[in-house]
């Protein structure tokens, strides 16, 4: 984000919550109002109950938990983010082109995340040290895992897709542990798979460090990550956008890559003469 600009209203509402240890319903209430700022700043308690699915009682809750007197000082402080806010072009387009705007700024968000440099760069040598390294994705988040793993797989020498779920995923992650995973990387999006939550919880259970791209900083994942690398979701057509969540998987391979460069530059150039030899390519 450039100096001087208006953060976009998600932003101001998600540093509510940075730091604060919310419960699971107290996460599905912050959540809702990420997903609904601007306009949910001139909805009563009770109006937010039913946006979220949770009790009036549970909004007042979590309005103390992040240290207001109750909801009506929580929602004049979500006024306050949200007044400057800009909610767009005036002339915004159709539904498809509006669509394709709100990608570009889940991107433009993601831009202002990734300034920390070292936080990716840590993350990855984590992953990079992983051998083996377990990618989970389960449902809409197996296409994610399997595309991250397909090129993950030219500079790491184990990667293991998980995208089943049922009994076998947990044999799955304890037997990447006892093969010596330090880690595993994590596809966590909506709708959240209850299975992906479950598997998360087991992850850690097996020793293993769980590092979580999901769509929110408040989403249910962080409550089992050890790093949570956060990259919105769109959600303006009939089935959600992924482009922010990919963008960010693929900086996290590039990290992983210069975790220890000389070592991808001799996979890579192994790739390149195994795939000349075998004319893989056209080009």
């Amino acid at each position: 984000m450039n100096d001087g600009a208006v953060a976009a209203p998600t932003d101001q509402v998600s540093g509510l919550f940075q730091g604060v240890r919310l419960t699971p319903t107290q996460r599905r209430i912050a959540h809702c109002l990420v997903q609904h700022a601007p306009t949910v700043a001139y909805l009563s308690a009770a109006e937010v109950a039913e946006l979220a699915g949770v009790s009036q009682p549970s909004v007042t809750r979590f309005a103390v938990a992040l240290g207001h007197d109750g909801y009506p000082a929580l929602r004049r402080r979500l006024r306050e983010l949200t007044a400057g806010a800009p909610d767009g072009p005036a002339d915004a387009g159709n539904e498809l082109q509006q669509a394709v705007r709100a990608e570009i700024g889940n991107l433009d968000r993601l831009a202002g995340q990734l300034a920390d440099r070292e936080r990716i760069a840590e993350t990855g040598r984590l992953l990079a040290a992983s051998r083996p390294l377990p990618v989970l994705g389960l449902r809409a988040a197996a296409p994610l895992a399997a595309y991250f793993a397909y090129f993950a797989a030219k500079v790491h020498p184990d990667v293991r897709v998980l995208d089943d779920g049922g009994s076998l995923l947990t044999d799955r992650l304890e037997q990447a542990a006892e093969a010596g995973a330090g880690a595993l990387l994590a596809f966590v999006l909506p709708r959240y798979p209850r299975e992906t939550l479950d598997a998360l919880r087991e992850a850690r259970a097996a020793g293993l460090r769980v590092v979580a791209i999901t769509d929110s900083p408040v989403s249910p994942a962080t409550e089992h990550a050890d790093v949570v690398l956060p990259a919105a979701v769109g959600a303006q057509l009939v089935f959600d956008l992924h482009t922010a969540p990919m963008t960010l998987a693929m900086v996290l391979l590039q990290a992983i890559c210069d975790a220890d460069p000389a070592d991808t530059q001799r996979r890579l150039e192994a790739f390149e003469a195994s795939a000349a030899r075998r004319q893989l390519f056209l080009g």
